[in-house]
């Protein structure tokens, strides 16, 4: 059935990470037919959408991010018949389907930057990319001193055919990740040519990453940059780095491309800039939405999730989009590990100490977990949640060092030091990356590999998975998947415009609002008992004794 051009503004959308959803031929790496394996259980969540990290040809340097080709399939994870098959079964299912695009950067094994670096400086292939002279009597000193978010150093020295040291390359992510150069019409021209190669087959969306670093200022790049973090950058669209008043050009340009199409093709960035800037992404004539990312670094606090809830659905609203709540993704730390670890517990250092720094309440963290999904599912707008919260799955935090795969850990490692001075060679890790929540997903409770492929999967998957296994959980009322199957199938019942009326409880920790068809949702973050106002009780996150629900609960009534 052909959707309405605006079936994306209160979409129900499932982020799947390919390469650990569903192994198909027991390799080890999810893959295409995998998905389209699951697609029953996908049309099971009452989805909207999914959408699809990279699946594209890569060296796997950075989880897939680091592309080879941007108009094919990984071999390893099918060919584009298999990608073709999955798009269809999607879509009889009623389930739209997003891509990756990733334009900042593409592998340094993609055949542009193979052929720039055979190229002589300045010439037109150097030019797709951002390759300068060193500073230094030999040029032995990088170009400038911006920083990576894998590495000490933004650039990378190459070496000539000749054997000899010659120019530098920067890039904002691994070495292997080479930034291109968006001042370039044929690098601006190519990424057209891939929307249109995609929105062609079939797709009916794109999620684009690091959408905030495209443009740069060349003539500025001498200046140290101190911090890659997204907060600490210029608010005005002149950082040397990100956010540039010059990037909006290109998605202006990408939106006649997606207006081409019937209905018209959407996009999301992301953009971790601030709101006000992040919404500049959203406008109707550029990508149309913006991930908001502002409750994955918040606590679970009533007034700081009704703040966030009130200030994102007034920003969306300014700019003619529709709101998106986020609370899990491919990069962060599970939001049921979160909440259930102590306020102000550094995750790094808890990563690190492999989870022996501050105690995990699993219990504690679910319920809040399921509380908190429940009321982004009942807000107006778009809800995009991440493989396997529906299973109630924890962070991953004690994979083995060598089974590490994420740059995060590879890269960021500094000297060790005895007494003030470096000792030897030994490197200490600074951070351990976000393998945790990328370990393949459990299916079946008894089998190799949790169901996931045939024996070992690419990441080790704990004994624990077997109680949040589907099989263990499909067709048990009370389980976790059952809680998100309901939530949903009731989401898609009641989801109507984009109002939200708040309404007082009385209570500081029990926020109240209401939605169009007399929907409510209340939820409860810290108060013991709270009486529910009349009406008739559609789901509830924990159980209610006595018309009364406690801390940590969200319960929909229907008034």
């Amino acid at each position: 059935m052909k959707k309405n051009a605006d079936w994306w503004r209160q979409a129900a959308i499932y982020q799947i990470y390919p390469r650990s959803f569903k192994d198909s031929n027991g390799d080890g790496l999810g893959d295409i037919k995998g998905i389209t394996s699951k697609v029953d259980y996908l049309q099971s969540l009452s989805l909207d959408a999914v959408w699809l990290s990279p699946f594209y040809p890569s060296a796997l340097a950075d989880g897939g991010y680091d592309v080879a080709d941007y108009r094919n399939v990984d071999p390893r994870l099918g060919t584009l018949k298999d990608f073709d098959k999955m798009l269809k079964a999607l879509h009889k299912a009623d389930i739209s389907v997003f891509v990756d695009i990733v334009p900042n950067h593409s592998s340094d094994q993609h055949l542009w930057f193979q052929e720039a670096l055979k190229s002589e400086p300045g010439s037109a292939a150097r030019n797709r990319y951002i390759f300068r002279d060193g500073r230094g009597k030999h040029g032995e000193i990088p170009p400038s001193d911006e920083i990576s978010h894998f590495a000490p150093s933004a650039w990378t020295r190459t070496t000539n055919s000749d054997g000899t040291l010659g120019q530098w390359y920067m890039h904002l992510f691994a070495p292997e990740q080479p930034d291109f150069n968006w001042d370039n019409r044929e690098v601006q021209l190519d990424f057209i040519k891939t929307l249109r190669f995609w929105a062609d087959r079939g797709v009916d969306g794109f999620r684009i990453d690091v959408a905030h670093a495209l443009k740069k200022d060349f003539k500025r790049l001498h200046i140290a940059k101190k911090s890659m973090s997204g907060f600490e950058i210029a608010q005005d669209g002149s950082d040397i780095l990100f956010d540039r008043n010059e990037v909006h050009e290109i998605y202006r340009e990408w939106r006649k491309v997606f207006d081409e199409y019937d209905p018209p093709r959407v996009a999301v960035a992301e953009a971790y800039v601030h709101a006000k800037r992040r919404m500049l992404y959203a406008r109707p004539d550029e990508l149309g939405q913006a991930f908001n990312f502002d409750l994955l670094g918040a606590d679970f606090d009533a007034r700081l999730f009704k703040k966030i809830i009130s200030d994102n659905i007034r920003l969306a609203q300014s700019e003619g989009s529709s709101s998106t709540w986020v609370l899990d993704n491919h990069d962060r730390v599970r939001h049921a590990t979160r909440y259930g670890l102590p306020k102000k517990t550094d995750l790094i250092q808890w990563l690190l100490s492999d989870g022996k720094s501050a105690k995990l309440d699993k219990e504690l963290g679910l319920a809040r977990a399921n509380a908190a999904t429940l009321m982004l599912l009942a807000l107006p707008g778009c809800t995009y949640m991440y493989q396997g919260e529906e299973l109630g799955l924890f962070e991953v935090e004690d994979i083995a060092h060598d089974d590490l795969q994420d740059p995060q850990w590879l890269r960021n490692v500094v000297p060790q030091m005895v007494k003030g001075k470096i000792s030897g060679l030994a490197l200490i890790h600074t951070d351990k990356g976000r393998d945790g929540c990328r370990v393949p997903l459990p299916w079946q409770a008894r089998t190799a590999s949790f169901g996931f492929g045939r024996e070992k999967s690419h990441l080790p998957q704990p004994k624990w998975f077997a109680e949040h296994a589907v099989d263990t959980q499909d067709k048990v009322n009370d389980s976790n998947l059952s809680l998100y199957r309901r939530a949903l199938a009731l989401r898609k019942k009641y989801q109507s415009g984009e109002e939200l009326e708040w309404i007082s409880t009385g209570n500081p920790e029990v926020l109240h609002f209401k939605r169009p068809n007399g929907w409510h949702c209340v939820t409860s973050f810290n108060s013991k008992s709270f009486a529910l106002p009349a009406g008739e009780i559609l789901i509830s996150s924990a159980p209610i004794k006595g018309g009364k629900i406690k801390a940590n609960t969200t319960v929909w009534l229907k008034a």
